[in-house]
């Protein structure tokens, strides 16, 4: 609620440092979290200004209905399509990688590490771990198995 509230009143750049850094935390979230300062968008190469458009995917539209979703699990396993979770490898203690543990868990299935991190698939040199060759390879494979 917390980056959506900030979002709301300053906008991408703030709201989304706050995003980052929340994904970027490795093991439980913290229950000050939201006490410290926002962290300066500017550090991650985000705007300062506002430009006062609140359309934005991730932190306007779906923030909120995101973080109330729940998986149907039982539908789920029953699925007659193979379901395959991945994690990035660099991010398996990560918001994203505790949370891709925990769904294979409680579909019976382990998840499939992917090189890199969260965004393993980007380009190499990124803030985010990109290793595409070595993630295509265990897209292929996991594909065709």
């Amino acid at each position: 609620m917390d980056i959506y509230q900030t979002y709301q009143r300053s906008g991408f750049g703030p709201a989304m440092a706050k995003f980052l850094i929340l994904v970027s935390l490795e093991g439980p979230i913290p229950e000050d979290y939201a006490d410290p300062p926002a962290p300066d968008p500017a550090a991650f190469g985000l705007p300062i200004e506002d430009n006062g458009s609140r359309d934005d995917a991730l932190l306007g539209l779906n923030m909120i209905s995101l973080s109330r979703y729940r998986h149907d699990f039982t539908a789920l396993r029953a699925a007659q399509t193979r379901i395959v979770v991945g994690v990035g490898a660099q991010s398996g203690q990560m918001l994203a990688g505790r949370a891709a543990v925990a769904v294979a868990g409680r579909l019976g299935t382990r998840p499939v590490a992917f090189p890199g991190g969260h965004g393993g698939f980007l380009p190499r040199g990124g803030p985010y771990g990109g290793e595409p060759d070595a993630f295509a390879d265990v897209l292929r494979n996991v594909l065709s198995s």
